[in-house]
């Protein structure tokens, strides 16, 4: 449970540094990127498994490249579901999505080197 809290917690902080870097997305308040940071994970965990498995085939034609567009979909599909989380557009949740994969893998490197 402990690495639960500690996950969702990077993500959210991630969240908040995307806003601040990427224009087009914007979020109402943190409490609000605590609750983008758990839709996007519930997205994450149960939708996505079943849309890389739809896409295999262009998944491996692009050589992988295709599950950034996915992952971009996905960033933008959790700012049509929770209120105040707002994308203007596919490619700012694109590149929105690139740097919140980014932040979240070194805030979590951080945490994981200072246990």
């Amino acid at each position: 449970m402990g690495r639960f809290l500690i996950k969702w917690i990077i993500n959210s902080l991630a969240i908040l540094i995307v806003t601040y870097i990427v224009r087009g997305i914007q979020v109402a308040s943190p409490i609000t990127a605590i609750v983008v940071a758990l839709v996007l994970g519930i997205i994450n965990t149960f939708l996505r498994p079943f849309i890389i498995l739809i896409t295999l085939p262009i998944n491996i034609f692009t050589l992988g490249i295709f599950t950034f567009f996915i992952n971009g979909f996905l960033f933008y599909l959790v700012s049509k579901i929770v209120k105040d989380f707002v994308i203007t557009g596919f490619w700012p949740a694109f590149f929105g999505s690139l740097l919140f994969s980014a932040i979240s893998l070194f805030l979590s490197l951080i945490v994981k080197k200072e246990n």
